[in-house]
């Protein structure tokens, strides 16, 4: 798209010349903590839920931005308001930001370094996402565990994500397109691969793992929250490798495409090894909440042109 702006270090710039120097702690050692957000209509959903957890990160690995809910929120909002425009009428556009606490100081000096604060976004990869909504997606167990909490909290969000690398090349390896579960130390079921894991159990209601033991991810309140506008039983507790293979349903929910339901486990089918109607109530409950159809938003949108 022409005309595209992001921000950077209190600019807005053309994404092009986003670029991170080699020195930069985000690069040398990882160092990054990240949000991604999405539009519905032009507008952020849940901005302020993705703010707070964002602020959280920042306190965990003590770096301080002042005032930087007013300052980040006015960046966003401008870089959404200019690129929004430059889509097709229904289009919508998905956000990222990064911070890292900035260049590492020569340490013959004294200088404190100032953070690098980058902000840019992308239309929706929706043609990823449509096989997801109509045949649902395949998950395995990977032999990688999730990172413990006594190497960093579960609820800091962060860039450093070889483990999700390394475990979805395994499970790529025994089985093409499938994603990643990964396991806890104590081998219950953590999160998959950049998504929150929810089961449905005809005797239970949804289930989901304690949230102290994960991300607190975004969407995973938005499906509790419509839970309980259905009246659903919500039920938080360690779940094992049976309890998903059991589950009348699983599903995955993460914040750009929302809710997808899980097809097959560990190469068997997940019930008929058909999206399931729990799924389907939880989605389309969600589009009534973001006033679109999210299935035919994907649709209409997975092929753009080129210019």
């Amino acid at each position: 798209m022409a005309d595209v702006i992001a921000y950077f270090n209190g600019s807005f710039v053309d994404p092009s010349r986003l670029t991170i120097a080699m020195n930069d702690m985000g690069f040398l050692m990882g160092t990054t903590v990240s949000e991604r957000v999405r539009t519905f209509q032009g507008n952020l959903f849940r901005w302020e839920a993705h703010l707070d957890r964002l602020g959280h990160s920042l306190q965990i690995i003590d770096l301080g931005i002042p005032d930087y809910r007013s300052r980040l929120t006015a960046a966003v909002e401008k870089v959404v308001e200019h690129n929004h425009r430059l889509l097709e009428p229904g289009d919508d556009l998905g956000l990222c930001i990064l911070i890292t606490p900035g260049e590492l100081a020569a340490a013959d000096t004294n200088e404190e370094t100032e953070p690098t604060v980058c902000i840019y976004s992308y239309p929706l990869p929706f043609q990823d996402w449509t096989p997801w909504y109509t045949n649902g997606v395949q998950l395995m167990v990977s032999q990688v565990r999730q990172v413990p909490a006594n190497c960093w909290p579960g609820d800091l969000k962060c860039r450093s994500r070889m483990h999700y690398y390394l475990a979805d090349q395994e499970v790529a390896r025994a089985q093409p397109g499938a994603r990643a579960l990964l396991l806890d130390q104590e081998g219950y079921v953590s999160e998959a691969s950049t998504a929150n894991v929810v089961i449905f159990r005809a005797s239970e209601g949804l289930v989901a793992p304690p949230r102290l033991k994960t991300l607190p991810g975004i969407s995973l309140a938005v499906v509790r929250e419509i839970a309980e506008q259905l009246s659903m039983n919500w039920v938080e507790r360690d779940l094992t490798v049976d309890d998903v293979a059991g589950a009348d349903e699983v599903m995955l929910c993460s914040t750009s495409p929302c809710i997808w339901a899980v097809t097959e486990f560990n190469s068997q089918p997940v019930s008929d090894g058909k999206p399931g109607i729990t799924w389907r109530t939880l989605l389309d409950r969600w589009s009534d909440m973001v006033g679109l159809s999210i299935r035919q938003q994907a649709e209409q949108f997975a092929q753009r042109s080129s210019g």
